[in-house]
């Protein structure tokens, strides 16, 4: 997670849309052909990330002295809001924080371990949530855990010996030590960082590219050696301020690592410090153009290669943050973002993006799960969700299966970044006879009237409407107050056809069964 400033191009939006629908509404149409699969969408798409970052664990995920916490320390009601949240992959320890994070600190009975002076965030870490706990949370989550390790201050056998505790089943010091600790039996962790954001030079250990790709190498073989069955993740671009060309990192990273990385690893967050909706919107169409530029860049490194391996992208950090950026970087109460409608909305975009590129975005995170930068947040009596939950929850329990290529004829707009942002973004997943289809309405004052055609099958029944929206874009959630929720419905379609007006600053998802 970057901790420098960073500025957002934002500017004017608001260019004349087309207008085909009645009575003044804008419309649009919008097919579907269950034959045009893009690839298949990867339950770890629906991922989140903890982090020893403010209250994020500690205060958080993890409070020994609450009463609202079981007795492992976990809070009961964060743990049963990241269940319904269907994590699918669980990210940890961080971020900045894993760049000076000696795993040994965090094994062993709770009141011997180490408390160490943390350089990320400006905190004392008392090192009470190591790798057991991590894992057990993870477990009772039903997430797959994710170990990002340290390559900043950390060594390649201290990568090596923390695969070996958690993964051998062979008799070494390492796994004697691990059922000294209370675990004999290994976890089998199968996806391992290869250090985070190495690219920054707000990184503890920072290294050039050419640097970081030969020490990553390095430690990647000796992981691999340990256990062949995990999945490296590259640290590739995250640095993308002005006038840093991001993608010769990601060139020169994979020159080193294309033979052992199985993932390059991307983050971006997004912000709205202009005040203007229709830039906000449209920070998405980056993320797509991210995303094919990543794409060609893993394509070339890999071309040649009999037989040619595969890599993926994996972006495993991604979410707005502007509002709790700047000067207040260290301590305690950091990062702690209050989210409203539309920040939900750009989070469906985005949602949107990975779907429709599953054929090369196989893991995403969103960072983070609780309080800092969170769906979730809490205080010491109780919790509340946060607008973006809603769209990544509906996302996760429905949008699985093959990802459809859609036809979208809707009216655009411009931005300064943009020539045509269409108002209507839109992804589909088809998985055992249902379609589901996830669209943003991103014109902040007009509903768009929608046809929608299936190219190759018809409806057979009811469809399944389940609305995010609020009475304005700036609407929030608060202790006692949820403005922005799911709200549920059903409409009929006919045949081949479907008509349906989407609200303004909307999403909305219609599930279907098709015969």
């Amino acid at each position: 997670m970057k901790i420098s400033r960073r500025s957002f191009a934002l500017g004017m939006a608001g260019a004349p849309y087309i207008l085909r629908g009645q009575q003044g509404t804008p419309g649009a149409r919008i097919k579907i052909d269950t034959e045009r699969v893009i690839g298949d969408i990867d339950p770890l798409l629906y991922g989140n990330f903890i982090e020893h970052l403010g209250r994020c664990i500690d205060g958080g995920v993890f409070e020994e002295k609450s009463p609202l916490s079981d007795s492992n320390g976990f809070r009961r009601d964060v743990l049963d809001a990241a269940k319904k949240l269907n994590v699918s992959l669980l990210r940890w320890p961080g971020g900045n924080f894993s760049s000076n994070y000696h795993w040994m600190d965090g094994i062993g009975p709770r009141d011997q371990r180490p408390a160490r002076l943390e350089m990320a965030w400006g905190t004392v870490e008392s090192n009470r949530f190591g790798t057991h706990e991590f894992l057990n949370y993870a477990g009772m989550a039903g997430a797959e855990p994710y170990i990002c390790t340290n390559l900043g201050t950390g060594t390649w056998n201290e990568a090596q010996q923390w695969v070996e505790y958690c993964n051998s089943s062979e008799d070494t010091a390492m796994t004697r030590l691990r059922k000294q600790n209370g675990r004999a039996d290994p976890w089998k962790v199968k996806y391992w960082g290869l250090g985070n954001e190495m690219d920054g030079p707000w990184q503890m250990g920072h290294r050039s590219a050419e640097e970081y790709g030969k020490f990553a190498l390095e430690a990647a073989k000796l992981m691999k050696w340990t256990d062949p069955n995990v999945k490296l993740i590259a640290a590739g671009a995250s640095n993308f301020g002005p006038g840093i060309d991001w993608t010769a990192w990601n060139r020169t990273v994979l020159e080193y690592l294309k033979n052992h990385a199985d993932f390059l690893a991307i983050h971006m967050y997004v912000g709205n410090t202009d005040n203007n909706f229709g830039e906000f919107m449209a920070n998405s169409v980056e993320l797509d153009a991210r995303i094919k530029t990543t794409e060609g860049i893993i394509d070339a490194a890999l071309a040649g290669q009999q037989p040619r391996r595969r890599l993926y992208i994996a972006w495993d950090e991604w979410n707005v943050w502007y509002r709790a950026r700047g000067n207040q970087q260290r301590g305690r109460r950091i990062l702690e973002e209050h989210y409203n409608l539309e920040d939900a909305l750009v989070v469906a975009t985005f949602l949107n993006s990975f779907v429709n590129h599953a054929h090369i975005v196989k893991i995403a995170n969103m960072a983070q799960l609780v309080n800092v930068i969170a769906p979730i947040f809490t205080n010491d009596k109780a919790l509340f969700l946060q607008t973006i939950y809603y769209p990544l929850q509906l996302f996760a329990a429905n949008s699985r299966g093959k990802a459809l290529e859609l036809f979208v004829d809707s009216p655009r707009y411009k931005t300064a970044r943009f020539d045509g942002v269409p108002y209507l973004d839109a992804s589909a997943a088809w998985d055992n006879g249902s379609v589901v289809v996830n669209v943003v309405n991103r014109h902040r004052d007009q509903a768009i009237q929608t046809e929608f055609e299936i190219e190759d099958k018809q409806f057979a029944g009811p469809v399944a409407v389940s609305e995010v929206n609020g009475p304005d874009i700036k609407a929030e959630n608060d202790f006692g107050k949820t403005t922005v929720k799911t709200v549920e419905r059903s409409v009929t379609a006919e045949g081949k056809k479907l008509r349906y007006t989407f609200p303004p600053h909307s999403y909305t998802m219609l599930k279907a069964k098709l015969a």
